[in-house]
């Protein structure tokens, strides 16, 4: 017995802390049976003809600059994007249409790019055959909207979801690539079921108290209801009830709708690459945790973001590089021909 035993024992039950009963992970209820892969699939099915309006997320938004143009490239287009004296942000075609020189390394100067190589201004407006696309940034993340890529009728902005207010939220984002395709990834994030077997340095005491039917009435009935404890460390953890949503095809969204923080959200957005060397796909996971919370000392928290920000981003990493394990294996699964074995970076 743990010499703090007496002390959880008199821990109280208002904290959002709560001590975690001692557990041995071979002896968790499995949940192989409720897991059920025809459901998975049809739920996923029916996230991927939601609408995007044909915006895809790129960056997390304090990675674009106004000193510097930062590279980025969706489904093989090659992207640049900067931001001009008023913070506002701006996205267009990261090669020179002069002589296809990378923009990326260009001069910004009177918020317009300067092109390295002969000196060719680009900018807001479109000229010598340059055009920017439509950006958005929602204060966390950075979208662009690939019209010719999408195909879809597009919209004004991208489908973000509800958030903590910005004046009171924690956020950090993070970002891996995976060797699969955005459909892998969301199916990962519409798998609840796995997250105490799989990530058991993370949840635990996880319960999915609701789930979809596999033939919906609505758009509303997409949705898992999850109650779970993550783990801090130690015995310690903070017991919640979450809601896994996707409102869009590249899209699912934790929310926490009881407990400890309601209200705050993890977003996971996949976002297509276009293959690598091998000719595989590589797809760009980036998952935003956006956290908020009445609490006093939760103030403290955000005021000390930055030194919070690192560990945030370390948990959200370890947990998607044993995610992104499971998301290219279901790509192999998928696509037999395949050789080889997936492999991953983190930025």
């Amino acid at each position: 017995m743990s010499i703090l035993e007496p002390l959880y024992r008199r821990w109280p039950s208002s904290w959002p802390l709560q001590p975690i009963p001692p557990t041995d992970w071979a002896t968790q209820q499995p949940t192989y049976q409720a897991a059920d892969p025809r459901l998975i699939s049809e739920v996923l099915d029916r996230a991927q003809q939601r609408p995007s309006g044909n915006w895809y997320v790129f960056a997390a938004s304090g990675a674009v600059r106004t000193d510097r143009p930062l590279a980025a490239t969706v489904a093989g287009v090659e992207l640049v994007a900067w931001r001009d004296s008023r913070q506002r942000l701006h996205v267009g075609p990261g090669s020179c249409p002069h002589l296809g020189a990378p923009l990326a390394s260009a001069v910004l100067d009177c918020d317009t790019l300067v092109c390295r190589w002969h000196g060719l201004r680009l900018g807001p407006q479109a000229g010598h055959g340059w055009a920017p696309f439509p950006g958005h940034d929602d204060g966390v993340l950075a979208w662009v909207r690939l019209d010719h890529l999408g195909g879809e009728p597009p919209l004004h902005a991208p489908v973000v979801p509800r958030r903590p207010p910005p004046r009171t939220h924690l956020a950090a984002v993070v970002t891996l690539t995976g060797i699969c395709e955005p459909a892998d990834i969301i199916a990962n994030r519409l798998d609840p079921w796995h997250g105490a077997w799989f990530h058991p340095y993370s949840f635990t005491r996880l319960d999915v108290l609701d789930a979809p039917a596999r033939h919906r009435t609505g758009d509303d009935d997409d949705r898992f209801v999850v109650a779970v404890t993550f783990r801090l460390g130690g015995r310690l953890g903070v017991p919640v009830t979450a809601e896994f949503t996707s409102p869009e095809p590249r899209t699912v969204v934790m929310r926490i709708v009881e407990g400890e923080g309601v209200d705050s959200v993890v977003e996971t957005h996949a976002t297509p690459l276009g293959p690598g060397m091998d000719g595989r796909p590589r797809t760009r996971v980036t998952e935003a945790v956006i956290a908020d919370s009445p609490r006093s000392a939760f103030a403290l928290a955000r005021r000390a973001r930055r030194a919070l920000s690192p560990a945030i981003r370390g948990a959200a990493t370890r947990l998607w590089r044993d995610d992104l394990a499971y998301a290219e294996r279901r790509y192999r699964q998928r696509t037999p021909a395949e050789n080889g074995v997936g492999g991953r970076s983190s930025t």
